[in-house]
């Protein structure tokens, strides 16, 4: 098949860390090299964010990234970045007429739209997956989220304009029903880890010693909604234990960055200053021995639309203690491969840690059944194969049941 991936602001080329560049970024560049592998011809569409960037990138594993221009060649924030979607579209109509795909996989809304409009003309079906869902963050973030005011009734037209919306969990399905959308319209294909790289016999020479006994590791980008607060907070009730911080600008960048400020301020505060490390950006060739050198990593979040570091730390055979939200449901097997804790309860997030931390046995058991359950159900070859049915169906103009792949 030919496959537009479109990704207006996530592009598979981006360094991870930044305010922008996260677990999307993560998604499209490992979902389009498997889809590459498997034969398929695939060209990713992402906003041209530099003058000196070349027009066609290629991949390794076969596929290309294409620069679009829309908008200022460069840096601008995601949310600035819907006015220019118009002329993003108007371009995929214009180099789709040239070359006609099987199907269209736009990520997140405002490729959505893009792609609408470029696909519209040529009759070309597209598969939405949201990423995240402006509903969501209104919900949790108020008067915090920065979103165009237009988001919430775009998501909901393009819901339902769209030839299939591939949810990445089930509480997705939910938040889109609320919407109108009915789930027999959505179709759910979770995210995926790389099992080869995250994995039980990483070299633990190359991870920071330890200063404690335990440790605990938190990783993701820097910003407030993930959470990072909250493992500081549980850490006041977790003696003879060290929190480890992975994500965000280089370390030497770190005390610039107002949320790292903010957390060092918080740990000062509340009196475990000497146990908190924040180590900024870590290389991602580092993060499987980082990962292996933790008791249990923390994912903390306030929402979470899937959640690939749990997968990493599951797939390193790491337990994991995650809040009871969005991709974590899916992700984490509660009692099993780890522990489910509600949201803003430090108290019920250090209790948890507690328990596990005083059971070597039962952390071996969940690292284990944690590497299994990756194995059987999150590689990313098991994700791209439930992708390309998606497609092959959509492209078929076959309606598809609510499925989970």
């Amino acid at each position: 098949m030919r496959i537009a991936m479109v990704s207006e602001h996530a592009s598979p080329l981006a360094a991870l860390g930044g305010v922008d560049a996260g677990g999307q970024n993560v998604y499209v560049a490992r979902l389009t090299e498997e889809l590459a592998r498997r034969g398929h011809d695939v060209t990713v569409y992402t906003r041209r964010d530099s003058a000196e960037l070349p027009d066609r990138v290629p991949l390794p594993g076969g596929a290309v990234v294409e620069h679009v221009p829309a908008g200022p060649p460069e840096v601008i924030s995601k949310d600035d970045m819907f006015e220019h979607m118009p002329a993003f579209g108007a371009y995929l109509a214009r180099v789709w007429h040239r070359e006609r795909p099987d199907v269209v996989h736009a990520h997140f809304w405002m490729s959505g739209m893009a792609s609408l409009l470029g696909a519209g003309p040529h009759g070309v079906p597209v598969v939405q997956t949201f990423h995240a869902l402006g509903t969501v963050k209104r919900r949790h973030q108020g008067r915090e989220d920065t979103s165009p005011r237009e988001r919430i009734g775009i998501e909901r037209q393009i819901a339902r304009t769209c030839d299939r919306v591939l949810a990445t969990c089930t509480d997705e399905v939910h938040e889109l029903a609320a919407m109108g959308v009915s789930p027999r319209q959505v179709s759910v294909v979770p995210c995926g880890v790389d099992a080869t790289h995250f994995h039980p016999g990483a070299d633990l020479a190359t991870a920071p010693a330890r200063r404690q006994r335990h440790r605990l590791l938190s990783c993701g980008r820097l910003v407030r909604r993930k959470g990072y607060d909250r493992a500081i907070r549980a850490l006041t009730r977790v003696p003879h234990t060290e929190l480890l911080v992975a994500g965000g600008p280089p370390p030497g960048l770190l005390r610039t960055e107002p949320e790292a400020r903010r957390l060092l301020g918080l740990a000062e505060a509340e009196g475990v200053a000497d146990r908190v490390r924040l180590l900024g950006a870590v290389d991602p060739a580092r993060m499987p021995a980082l990962m292996r050198s933790a008791d249990l990593v923390l994912c903390t979040p306030t929402y979470e639309p899937f959640g690939i570091v749990p997968l990493e730390a599951m797939a390193c055979a790491v337990p994991v203690v995650a809040t009871d939200v969005g991709g974590h449901r899916d992700s984490v097997a509660d009692g099993r491969t780890g522990r489910l804790v509600p949201e803003g309860d430090p108290a019920a997030l250090a209790a948890a840690v507690r328990d596990l931390l005083g059971s070597d046995r039962t952390r071996r058991r969940y690292g284990t059944a944690g590497r299994e359950r990756v194995l059987a159900r999150f590689t990313w070859r098991r994700v791209a194969h439930g992708a390309e049915q998606v497609y092959r169906r959509a492209a078929a103009g076959q309606a598809v049941g609510s499925e989970v792949a």
